[in-house]
């Protein structure tokens, strides 16, 4: 028998390394970690504005600290009065089950700024136990330690 044959996950076989890193590459360059934002922000000069593409409805139910609120569809309209195109964008939404963040980063970079999508969203970034503004103020969830082990940040990766 071959590893194909006894192995589902090598079906199709892995890509040659070169083409493997280039397609990590660019993964890498099209999306951030929220763990990676949360540090970035943290450090008072993360070099980047972070843009919540969500509604005004989602937006008031919570958001990241910090985060610009400029829905998807009013991208085209606003972009220009509230973002320098010299400074990168990060855009999020909800979470890996919806595409709002890559609809916000499509009508961004066709607008010629560069960008980048947070993956996982709002709701890996509330499970990993990082602060959340409301209306009524800031604060913290416990995070899931299927997604934040105790006494890490994040998945320490």
């Amino acid at each position: 028998m071959t590893v194909t044959e006894i192995s589902a996950a090598l079906r199709m076989p892995p890509a040659a390394p070169a083409e493997a890193a280039a397609f990590f590459a660019a993964r890498l360059a099209f999306q951030a970690d929220v763990s990676d934002v949360h540090a970035s922000l943290e450090s008072g000069a993360p070099g980047f504005v972070l843009i919540d593409s969500r509604g005004p409805r989602a937006w008031a139910q919570g958001r990241v600290p910090g985060a610009v609120h400029l829905p998807t569809a009013e991208i085209p309209a606003r972009a220009a009065d509230l973002l320098d195109p010299s400074t990168p964008v990060i855009t999020y939404c909800w979470g890996p089950g919806c595409d709002g963040a890559t609809r916000a980063a499509l009508a961004l970079s066709q607008l010629g700024y560069q960008v980048k999508e947070m993956i996982g969203g709002m709701e890996y970034w509330t499970r990993e136990g990082f602060p959340v503004e409301t209306p009524s103020g800031t604060s913290r969830r416990t995070p899931d330690p299927l997604v934040a082990p105790p006494g890490t940040p994040g998945c320490a990766c």
